[in-house]
């Protein structure tokens, strides 16, 4: 399970919880700063970091007076610099300036780093034991055994913020494990669930990004569009509460209320419900293991009387297959599989390939690279830089659609 059993120094001395942020302008590092700015006598700031964001990151370090602000890419470093100047505020830049923002002290760190980028911060943030509220799903896709492995090791606290994993944290009984018989992730479908094939393959970026439900940022919600982000959230799932493929499940609900569910042996099936609000699954681990207000709208039951589900459909969203297939394969494979979709994604986003090509870039993939056995963090890079490698110039070459 993914909360350590005795959790430590879940807040300081004086009672007030020191926190970093990994991704700080981004949606989910956003809304974190929002709820931390509510609780200014709750919490207090260590570290912010972006990856370019200098305007943002800039205000929110000057609304929040960390100790240190971060920006990832070092030719914005000095724009940075002077943005600061004269707050006592120190500035920073370059990945290994990110790894040590991790390394500071803090008590609750948000890892909402998109991509492979942000393995090594929450890396370094679960070795020296800290509370690390998860919102990075690409790290367990990636190297989820060896990132359990650390978080069991160092006695860190990885509490889940994706709201479906969120969902099942709240009503999972980790000491009833074998009591449960699966999970059921619950997706919206996203803006194409009942688009054809070939509607989809004429989809630009903005109809992609356009989700019905949830505003987040670009790569995660063409992941949506495609499912591929349920994909994802499948090896996650496996990571997190250590239960196997075939008992997880995948149910498109489009009103996006119930956020996912736990079924046990004896058939009761518990549900986390709630608005689509991304600072619902943030407060819950900003808080835990206390529960914290937060400004969202409340769910109405009356007005929200109609939910759906459906079973998705594999045929128009083979990202499923994709996933499933990478997880069973093992070793390399789940690494290869995102490594793959961050490279097409970015394409797709730059109109270099179309939507469906997505999906044809990421099997070619893990159907041409070996899926070696990942024994440490570089053999990670190793199989992530060969998928960006094979990925990029399967694009480059035009070898994509078909």
């Amino acid at each position: 399970m993914v909360v350590s059993v005795t959790p430590r120094h879940p807040t300081g001395g004086d009672g007030i919880r020191s926190v970093t942020v990994l991704g700080s302008t981004g949606s989910v590092g956003s809304n974190t700063v929002e709820l931390i700015e509510a609780y200014p006598d709750r919490y207090r700031t260590v570290a912010l970091v972006a990856r370019r964001n200098v305007a943002a990151l800039a205000a929110q370090a000057r609304r929040l007076r960390p100790e240190v602000a971060v920006v990832a890419d070092e030719a914005h470093y000095a724009d940075l610099k002077d943005a600061l100047a004269g707050t006592g505020i120190a500035a920073a830049a370059g990945p290994a300036a990110v790894v040590e923002a991790a390394q500071r002290p803090a008590d609750w760190v948000m890892a909402a780093i998109v991509g492979a980028a942000g393995l090594e911060p929450t890396l370094a943030a679960a070795r020296r034991g800290a509370i690390v509220a998860f919102a990075n799903k690409e790290c367990l896709v990636c190297a989820g055994e060896l990132l359990m492995a650390e978080v069991r090791r160092h006695g860190a606290t990885l509490l889940p913020v994706d709201s479906e994993h969120s969902a099942i944290f709240q009503v999972f009984d980790p000491e009833r494990r074998p009591a449960v018989s699966r999970l059921i992730l619950t997706a919206s479908g996203g803006p194409f669930r009942t688009w054809t094939r070939e509607r989809m393959a004429a989809a630009t970026p903005k109809e992609a990004c356009a989700h019905p439900n949830w505003t987040m940022g670009a790569k995660i919600s063409v992941d949506s569009a495609s499912m591929m982000n349920k994909g994802l959230e499948i090896i996650e799932a496996c990571h997190l509460f250590g239960m196997p493929d075939g008992q997880i499940d995948v149910l498109v609900h489009p009103q996006s209320v119930v956020h996912s569910m736990v079924e046990y042996v004896d058939g009761s099936v518990l549900a986390q419900l709630g608005t689509p609000d991304m600072r619902t699954p943030i407060a819950v681990a900003l808080g835990w293991p206390d529960r914290i207000a937060t400004p969202g709208a409340r769910l109405d039951l009356i007005r929200s009387s109609r939910l759906e589900f459906e079973a998705p459909d594999p045929l128009r969203f083979p990202a499923l297959r994709l996933a499933r297939h990478a997880l069973q394969c093992g070793g390399a494979a789940p690494t290869l599989l995102n490594a793959a979709n961050e490279v097409a994604v970015q394409a797709f986003l730059e109109e270099r390939i179309g939507f469906l090509d997505i999906e044809r870039v990421v099997e070619a993939t893990l159907a041409s690279l070996p899926h070696s056995e990942l024994n440490d963090l570089d053999d990670v890079r190793t199989a992530d830089a060969d998928a960006r490698r094979f990925a990029s110039e399967m694009v480059a070459a035009g070898r994509v659609s078909r």
